[in-house]
Order: structure tokens, then C-alpha cells, then sequence
């Protein structure tokens, strides 16, 4: 930040800071250590030149945007692979780590990122150690990504429609796409990037289906990088966003792949085509719970950046007046801003705290099963979908009310929030579409209702059933365990009203099916309810726990922010809560008054709180987010890139509009 002239606004914000910023940036890096590794990777990273565009990428053809992607991603690829082969002999893990920090150099998504954020991790999880001890070391010539969905199918995992036939005479298997419905359509970096691919497909022996598993499939020669004999390959245009992510399309006929390339580590074919089964048969999906869990901190990273950005903004900007005479305030200064964007903070924090709260339960999990016990996989399942389909779900919303709270500037490419939208938007639907997500997790709500009325045992994210399915008017308490109590008590409420439609439609003669899906939205609500008292539960009891390790300045911020989180739900949720808790109208005000209360308390530390995301200007690709509040400038400079500013009159002006005026004159 040397030799920069920063914004007087934003000066005067910072000394109001009542903590220590870079104290709260170790604490969400995870340790100075951490730190320190981040920054030095993004300073190696950041100071090569040729990752930096001449031409703005919005005025980028789609061809070459994608090109453009493509050689600033293998220029990122090779400097990881450089500097991590000096480090370490196992390279692959510390550049799938790093890589992920450093992606911002691509405005928009890396054809690669599938490479290391799903394609490695499924051979780790999925492949057995011979294949990993092989795969892993050809993995620095691989390319690769993980094709499951189809056209014709998404989450729905049993309808997919790609076929694996083993062949013992040759000891192949024969991949097939039996129908258009059957190619598989989404993958990112699948089109014109990969040259291998991890493809799920229902598995075939002597007749006889065994359902879906994983195999390899190279899909392009390794020299030429022309698509196989049998494999037809493209990509499907363009999207909402995501528009350098490279996604594409693949279709097979009969291609044939050693029985070696189906990944072996739970179910095995062995040459005679005799099928071993899995322990479990959830275990083949271990990729996507792997990626609903980091959803939650990719979803957090993505909004802090969002809400830096509009924080910012709104700390330079200045509008209206408050009083007749006087300056214009800083936008900030209105309480309606900061309603709209400390919840935006709060959020980032609490999905980042439960997220790790999340992959540490599922990385004891997965220790688990490497012992043979799967008794915590439905758990672990179910909190997966249901966070995952909310997280991204609230993320979104908190991304676009950042834009909403930068007016039309907010509109601009060049804020870089469209694009955020975009990618924050997306997670919404892959990887399990928002419904299908809490109505997965409706299923293990139901079971452990069923659990609690037999008086059996019930999982620690559940055992609320039992208190308030008993009494539900437990006597309201306006403190952060007065509220977590009554979010479980809404969950509860609702996971009795759903499981009682449910049993009442079978009662009534209807099939378990058609009683299902005639209370979904009821079931669908009760998973909503419970992700929420789990998010409020989880944040609260993480943050009591980092605030004993840090100093109380930063403490007292941290408990502001998660007591925030918890008053806003509150209110939005007041309906619920007198519906189902023991709140009433009163407390209800009472509840708006501290909430309005925690905005002032925050507000002097909001400018010092996004600087301790510590997103540096390259990455954030925002003219209003920068860290010198230079917004009016750099909104101008990025317009005067614009091709249609090179030159005073368009070409289209003769070619249109003067023969268009001509003819008006007559």
C-alpha cells in the first residue's frame, strides 16, 4: 500500500477502528502462519506481469475470454508447481490449496478449477492407494474434471442414464450415452480444457445393474488433444456467469477403458467381472458431500469480497442531506445502509465459522469410516445438504442487496459485483439444487421424529426434538441462547407439522410416495428451520470459543457481529418465532431495539472489519471496492477503456444513422 493517496473518508474510517485489523486477519486466515503464506503466495503470484489484461476481459470476445483464461491459468499452474516442487516432493495438495487462493487473477471462473477442486479430490477419496500411487503421479500431464450431471438429469443420482457394461473377455468396461437425455452437460473445463475426466455412470455386469460409480476416461489424446475415437465433446454456451469456466458437454459411444480405470477404493470389479459391494453404498458420493461442505467458506469468501466492496463505497460516497444546511453524510452514516450491509459482515463470519465447524465434522467422519463406522455419515449428510442449499441461497441474497446498497454504480461491470452474483448465484443449483438439497435432509428430520415419539437416542444436531417437541413453549429468554433456543423451537414446530401431514395423507390411503410430495413444502420449511437453528447455534458456541484466544477489542467486535446475526434472523423470522416459540409481541420490540443498537456499535469498526478480510486490490477487481477509495477516478479510467471511446464517431453513425436522419428531412 505504499506511495497510495487514499481517500479522506477512508482514513478517518480507519482510525475509528477499536481493534487490531490484522489481529482479525490471522484469526479468519487461521493463524499468522497462514497469513504470512497467503500473502507471500499472492505477492509470488500478483507480481508476474503477464497475468495482468491490456484489454479490460468484459470487452473480450466469449473465444477469447476463453483463451485469455486458459493462458493465465497455466501461467498460475506452472508458478504453484515451481514453487511448491521446491517445497514439498508431493506437490499436488499444496497447489490445489494454493491454487484456490490465487484464482482471482481470472476475473471469472478457471477453466481449471474443477481440476483441483473436484477431479484430484475424488481420486484421493475415491481411487484405492494403487491407483492413487499411479493417477497421482501422471497427474501434473492430466487436465481433468468430474462429469455427473446430465442433460436429462441433475441430483437425482439413480436417473442418470450414462452406461459402464464390463466386457471380461477383454476386461473393459464399455461407456456408453444411450440417449441425448444421457450426455453429461455442466462439468467446467470439460469442453475444450480437459483431457481427462472422472465421468459417474450406472454400472453393468452380466445383465445385471449395480448402480452408479466412478471411472477415468482419458477423452483426449494426450499430443494432439483431438477428442477420442467415440467420444463427441463441446461446450454449451453461455451462461449467467461462469463465462470463462469452460463448461461442456460429453457423449459416448462405446468407448472402451481398462477395468483398472474404475476408481476402486469402496466397490471393485474384479477380472472376471465378479462385483464387490462398498461397505456402504453412500460412499460413492463422498465427492459431493466433500464439495457441499467447502461450499459454506467458498460462498463466505465470495460475500466478503461483495461486502468489502460495497462497504467501501458506501464510506466514500456521499448523498442527500440528513438536515437542511448541512454537508452530505457518507451513505454509511444512514441507518437504512447499515441494515443492509452489516448483515452482509455478520454472514461472511458465520458461514466461514460453520463452515470449518462443518469440515472438521467431516473429516472425523471420514476417519471414521477408514475404521469401519459409518454411524455419523446420515448426519454428516444431512447437515451437508441442508447447509449447503441455505448458505448459498442466503449468500446470494446478501451479494445482490451489496449491489442494490451501491445504487447504479453498484450495475457497473467494473464494480465487479455482477460478476460475484454470478458465481455466487451458481451454487445455489450445482451440486444439488436448493429443494432437492433440504428436502434430502427432510428425510433424516423425518427418522429422527420417528426416533424421538419411540423415545430412542437422537444425533447431536437433532436432540432439540426431544425438549421442544414436548414443550414447545419454553419460556423466551432475550439473550443469544434465548434465540437459539427458539430457532429450535421453530425447527422442531415445523418438523412435527410436516411429519403429521405426511402420516396424515398415508392415513388417508396414499401411497409413501404421493404422501411425500404432497407435504413437501411443509418438509421442505422444517429443513429450512432446522439449517437455520443450526447456523445460529454453531456460530454462537465458534465464536465464544475464538473470542477466548483473541485480545477483548477483537472479542467484543466478534460477539457484536454473531449477536447481529442472531437478532436480524430473529426479526426476519418473527413470524415463526410467535408462532411456534414463547416470544411475544413485545419481545419483538425489544428485539429491534438491540438490533438497531448493535448497527451503532458497529458501525465505526465496518471499514476496519472489511479491511480484515484482507482481499487485496487485484483479486477484489472492483473500481468501487479498492482499498484507496479512489471510486470516481477509477470508474472513470476503467470507461475510458472502452473500445467505443477510441475513436469520436462510430463507424454505425454513417452507416445507420445519418441515412436514417436523410430520410426523416424528406
Amino acid at each position: 500500500m505504499k506511495d497510495i493517496k487514499v481517500n479522506q473518508d477512508l482514513i478517518r474510517e480507519r482510525k475509528k477502528c477499536s481493534f487490531n485489523v490484522e489481529e482479525l486477519v490471522h484469526l479468519i486466515d487461521g493463524g499468522e502462519q497462514n497469513t504470512l503464506e497467503r500473502k507471500e503466495i499472492e505477492e509470488y503470484i500478483l507480481s508476474n506481469k503477464d497475468l495482468r489484461d491490456v484489454v479490460p476481459e468484459e470487452y473480450l470476445s466469449h473465444k477469447e475470454r476463453y483463451e485469455n483464461a486458459v493462458r493465465k491459468a497455466c501461467i498460475l499452474y506452472s508458478l504453484l508447481l515451481r514453487r511448491s516442487m521446491e517445497r514439498s516432493p508431493s506437490p499436488d495438495s499444496r497447489i490445489s490449496n494454493n491454487y484456490k487462493i490465487t484464482t482471482g487473477v481470472i476475473k471469472d471462473i478457471s477453466p481449471f478449477l474443477l481440476h483441483f477442486g473436484m477431479f484430484l479430490p475424488t481420486i484421493v477419496s475415491q481411487a484405492s492407494s494403487e491407483q492413487q500411487l499411479e493417477w497421482l503421479q501422471k497427474a501434473p500431464q492430466m487436465i481433468g474434471t468430474y462429469a455427473q450431471t446430465e442433460l436429462g438429469h441433475g441430483t437425482f443420482l439413480r436417473g442418470l442414464e450414462t452406461t459402464a457394461t464390463y466386457d471380461p473377455d477383454t476386461e473393459e468396461f464399455i461407456i456408453h450415452s444411450p440417449t441425448l437425455t444421457s450426455y453429461k452437460w455442466w462439468p467446467g473445463g470439460l469442453a475444450q480444457t480437459a483431457n481427462h475426466c472422472i465421468i459417474m455412470a450406472q454400472l453393468h455386469i452380466k445383465g445385471k445393474s449395480h448402480g452408479i460409480h466412478p471411472f477415468l476416461v482419458q477423452i483426449r489424446d494426450m499430443e494432439t488433444h483431438m477428442p477420442m475415437p467415440g467420444i463427441k465433446v463441446g461446450e454449451i454456451g453461455p451462461k449467467l456467469g461462469f463465462q470463462t469456466a469452460n463448461n461442456g458437454f460429453l457423449g459416448f459411444d462405446n468407448y472402451r477403458i481398462p477395468r483398472t480405470n474404475m476408481l476402486m477404493k469402496n466397490s471393485q470389479v474384479l477380472k472376471d467381472g465378479t462385483y464387490v459391494k462398498a461397505k456402504n453404498n453412500k460412499l460413492t458420493y463422498g465427492t459431493m458431500v466433500y464439495i457441499r461442505v467447502t461450499i459454506l467458506t467458498d460462498v463466505a469468501y465470495e460475500l466478503s469480497k461483495a461486502v468489502t466492496i460495497a462497504v467501501r463505497y458506501a464510506a466514500v460516497r456521499h448523498q442527500s442531506q440528513l438536515k437542511p444546511g448541512e454537508p452530505e453524510p457518507q451513505i454509511l452514516d444512514y441507518v437504512t445502509q447499515q441494515h443492509k450491509l452489516f448483515i452482509s459482515i455478520a454472514t461472511s463470519h458465520a458461514f466461514r465459522t460453520v463452515g470449518r465447524w462443518l469440515w472438521n465434522t467431516y473429516n472425523q467422519v471420514v476417519a471414521d469410516m477408514g475404521k469401519g463406522n459409518m454411524d455419523q455419515l446420515p448426519e454428516l449428510h444431512a447437515l451437508a445438504c441442508c447447509l449447503k442449499a441455505v448458505c448459498s441461497r442466503d449468500a446470494t441474497a446478501c451479494v445482490e442487496q451489496c449491489r442494490f446498497a451501491c445504487g447504479g454504480h453498484g450495475y457497473m461491470v467494473s464494480s465487479n459485483l455482477p460478476t460475484i452474483y454470478g458465481i455466487v448465484t451458481a451454487t445455489v443449483t450445482y451440486e444439488g439444487e436448493y429443494t432437492v438439497m433440504l428436502l434430502q435432509t427432510a428425510r433424516y428430520l423425518v427418522k429422527a421424529y420417528k426416533q424421538t415419539t419411540e423415545g430412542k437416542l437422537l444425533t447431536p444436531t437433532v436432540s432439540y426434538l426431544a425438549k421442544f417437541l414436548e414443550n414447545s413453549k419454553i419460556t423466551w429468554e432475550n439473550t443469544p441462547k434465548g434465540i437459539i433456543e427458539s430457532f429450535q423451537a421453530v425447527a422442531a414446530g415445523k418438523t412435527k407439522e410436516a411429519c403429521e401431514s405426511l402420516f396424515q395423507h398415508m392415513h388417508l390411503g396414499k401411497a409413501y410416495e404421493d404422501a411425500w410430495n404432497l407435504a413437501s413444502v411443509q418438509l421442505v420449511n422444517a429443513s429450512e428451520a432446522h439449517a437455520r437453528a443450526v447456523l445460529c447455534e454453531m456460530f454462537w458456541k465458534e465464536t465464544q470459543r475464538l473470542s477466548s484466544s483473541v485480545s477483548n477489542d477483537l472479542a467484543s467486535v466478534l460477539e457484536q457481529l454473531a449477536e447481529l446475526y442472531l437478532k436480524y434472523w430473529a426479526l426476519e423470522k418473527r413470524g415463526d418465532m410467535l408462532m411456534y416459540s414463547a416470544i411475544s409481541k413485545k419481545d419483538v420490540a425489544t428485539l429491534q431495539k438491540r438490533y438497531e443498537e448493535l448497527l451503532a456499535l458497529i458501525r465505526p469498526n465496518a471499514v476496519g472489519l472489511v479491511d480484515g478480510f484482507d482481499i487485496r486490490d487485484e483479486i477484489l477487481c472492483s473500481t468501487l471496492g479498492a482499498y484507496d477509495g479512489r471510486v470516481y477516478e477509477r470508474l472513470m479510467e476503467q470507461a475510458m477503456k472502452s473500445p467505443l471511446n477510441s475513436e469520436p464517431v462510430n463507424q454505425s453513425f454513417h452507416k445507420y444513422i445519418k441515412p436514417l436522419l436523410a430520410k426523416a428531412k424528406i
